[in-house]
């Protein structure tokens, strides 16, 4: 396989090229992948949003005579890319109050609570020439949303609707947390939005939940699927369809909801109305975890991420504190794929002994250095490179405008060094 450079390194697991592909996968590729043990971190510490941080949408809704929820349910899973998924489940109302001593609503009053702090985001994907739908969470009046890494991983372009109002908005990237799959962006020109009330409390176990998001990638109204908090603290491993890449996500929360794909980013919001996770992924069977599920297929479980956790990131994303997990501001491009060390030989050089180039975009920083097809990358930034992983490790440092050397080895043995000026690549 061949990653184009492009972003910063760090699991994505919804590319089936290497972490920092031109473009990435689309979000929301069928996933696989075993289902882990419990992880190594809790809910973590409540980020700089705060609980309450950024007020409630406000009206209760009506529920419907037949005790279901009113607007259809679908069943596959979540991830960033989805287009058309099938079946509906609806859901009984909840009733007036919860195991756990909160004033409970019913579906239809969570919906028309936290539904027009939602909104619906649209990646186009322009290295790939397509594009993904996802979810994310409005957390400022001023544009600032809360979503998945993968939603927007690849984009060259993103186009936001919020459902409290209907406007489309450009979104710009304002960083992203590839590790542990968390992204902020910014509209463009937003104001007077309706924004989230995330929750001060950790989810628990046996606790009755909803998930809401843009299922099937469709638009509109938020779907919404019920369940209940199965387990806490769960350790997973997601990956795409074709499980050449895969993402550790450690403390996160496990329940029966039936999100599916376009879900990503969306909330996962208690009987109270307020956020308690983030949605991510889903298992269709026993030992399979992805970001996106084929239609048809069963699910089994699906996985949130704590807010407490996402926001403390997206805290972090804000302040523009960059750290060797988080990145912000612009994604650097050099404009190389390079064959992954699973490729073994490319040209007749191995892809171990360095950064295998099996591409180079016209144009780019790289194609204007001389850098051409079957050339070996040997040194990036003055640091030497020994895998195609070390090239998007080393331009995670680096935003557009910078500065960088690269070394390469061409076909016929000889060295070359030039010095090139990043420029601005897609996003995640």
């Amino acid at each position: 396989m061949s990653t184009i450079f492009g972003p910063p390194s760090g699991p994505a697991g919804t590319d089936s090229n290497q972490p920092g592909a031109m473009g990435g996968g689309e979000p929301g590729a069928p996933g696989s992948g075993e289902s882990g043990t419990p992880g190594g971190y809790g809910p973590g510490a409540p980020g700089g949003y705060g609980a309450d941080g950024y007020g409630q949408p406000e009206g209760p809704g009506g529920q419907g005579g037949d005790g279901r929820g009113r607007k259809r349910r679908r069943r596959v899973l979540l991830g960033g890319a989805s287009l058309g998924a099938a079946t509906a489940l609806a859901f009984a109302g909840l009733g007036a109050a919860n195991a756990f001593g909160a004033t409970t609503l019913t579906t239809a009053q969570i919906e028309a609570k936290v539904d027009p702090a939602l909104v619906d985001v649209v990646s186009t994907l322009g290295y790939q020439g397509g594009t993904a739908a996802g979810t994310g969470m409005v957390l400022t009046s001023s544009g600032e949303v809360l979503t998945n890494n993968h939603v927007i991983e690849g984009a060259t372009a993103i186009k936001v609707t919020d459902v409290g109002n209907g406007q489309t908005y450009t979104a710009t990237v304002v960083g992203y947390d590839k590790t542990q799959d968390v992204a902020v962006l910014q509209l463009t020109g937003a104001s007077g939005l309706k924004t989230v009330s995330l929750s001060p409390a950790s989810a628990q176990t046996g606790q009755t939940v909803v998930a809401l998001g843009n299922a099937g990638g469709q638009g509109g109204t938020p779907s919404a699927a019920t369940g209940q908090v199965t387990a806490v603290n769960q350790a997973i491993t997601a990956s795409d369809q074709s499980a050449s890449t895969a993402e550790q996500l450690t403390g996160l929360i496990r329940t029966s909801a039936a999100i599916q794909p376009g879900d990503s980013g969306g909330p996962l919001v208690s009987s109270s109305g307020q956020v308690i996770g983030m949605n991510t992924a889903a298992s269709t069977s026993a030992s399979t975890t992805g970001f996106q599920a084929q239609a048809g297929q069963a699910q089994t479980q699906a996985f949130a991420i704590p807010i407490s956790e996402a926001a403390s990131i997206a805290s972090q994303i804000e302040a523009g504190t960059s750290s060797s997990a988080v990145h912000t501001g612009g994604t650097a491009f050099l404009g190389v794929a390079v064959a992954s060390s699973s490729a073994g030989f490319f040209g007749g050089i191995s892809a171990g002994s360095g950064a295998t180039v099996a591409g180079v975009v016209s144009g780019s920083a790289a194609a204007q250095a001389g850098v051409a097809q079957g050339d070996r990358i040997t040194s990036l930034a003055g640091q030497a490179i020994t895998s195609s992983s070390e090239v998007s490790s080393v331009l995670a440092n680096y935003h557009p405008g910078n500065t960088i050397s690269i070394s390469w080895t061409d076909q016929s043995g000889q060295s070359h060094t030039a010095t090139v000026v990043l420029t601005t690549g897609s996003a995640g």
